[in-house]
């Protein structure tokens, strides 16, 4: 796999317009912008740019009109959970494969295959033991980075679950491969590898518009500008997503695939997950 070049320590010479802010690197070290190419210590490759201050409604898409150009993509990142930082969530960088070397069909067929072999993942679920059949999705009916804006401001508008959220660019090139690139562990109880999520990622990209808009210590958020439309097509993706993150199902207020698909699903802009 060919590596991209990485932006980041370049970052003050794009002409990007930033807040204050400062470069995260996978030694789990924060490092002012200015002192990027400093010889005053040790420097490890930077994974991320965060911001110091609150992220605002408008402060994604601005970025997004100007950093893709670069080689990096915007993301909001909620600090404010009880778990702190990126600097503080074990990035992995170096342990992650390359969303690109899997078959997300495949790789949820395993997790599928693992998770419903689980007696605790059948009571109350109303779909039957078994493989899903990927549902084929539609191409978008909306412009997916303007619903990704509009999920983000809504997120920002402090109405949102975000406790406290900031804004961060990371080197990628699509937005399914954010999680990857920073090394990001969030669902480590189920997948170490978070290349192979993001081959999932991939996959709903090309069939619902969706973009990774937000990560949390373990939780992911991303905008839909294709969503199911029909309740059995919701079901359909109900399994992926049971497959993907059981702990929606496991742990969220809604206990059966037809309730998740009916109250998370159907219509929806948005899809989050949370990992335990």
């Amino acid at each position: 796999m060919a590596t991209l070049p990485n932006p980041l320590p370049r970052l003050a010479s794009l002409g990007l317009h930033l807040p204050p802010g400062g470069l995260v690197d996978d030694g789990g070290t924060s490092h002012a912008l200015k002192a990027v190419g400093d010889d005053d210590g040790p420097w490890h490759e930077p994974l991320l740019w965060l911001s110091d201050d609150r992220a605002t409604p408008g402060d994604w898409t601005a970025l997004h009109r100007t950093a893709p150009a670069v080689g990096l993509l915007p993301l909001v990142l909620d600090v404010g959970a009880g778990h702190g930082g990126p600097e503080l969530w074990e990035l992995m960088p170096d342990e992650m494969s390359y969303a690109g070397d899997h078959d997300a069909d495949e790789v949820l067929e395993e997790f599928w295959e693992e998770y419903a072999e689980d007696d605790a993942a059948w009571p109350g679920l109303s779909t039957p033991p078994g493989t899903p059949e990927p549902l084929p999705g539609t191409a978008p009916a909306q412009d997916p980075d303007s619903v990704a804006a509009a999920i983000v401001d809504s997120l920002l508008d402090g109405r949102g679950p975000l406790k406290d959220p900031r804004l961060a660019l990371v080197p990628a090139r699509r937005s399914a491969d954010i999680p990857t690139a920073i090394g990001w562990t969030g669902p480590a109880n189920h997948e170490n590898d978070t290349g192979r999520l993001s081959a999932v990622l991939r996959s709903w990209e090309d069939r619902f518009g969706i973009r990774t808009v937000a990560l949390g210590f373990d939780t992911l958020l991303v905008s839909v500008a294709a969503p199911p439309t029909t309740l059995a097509d919701a079901e359909a993706l109900a399994a992926e997503h049971f497959a993907f993150c059981p702990d929606n199902i496991w742990q969220g207020t809604d206990s059966t695939l037809r309730a998740y698909a009916e109250n998370q699903l159907l219509n929806q802009p948005a899809w989050h997950f949370w990992w335990d």
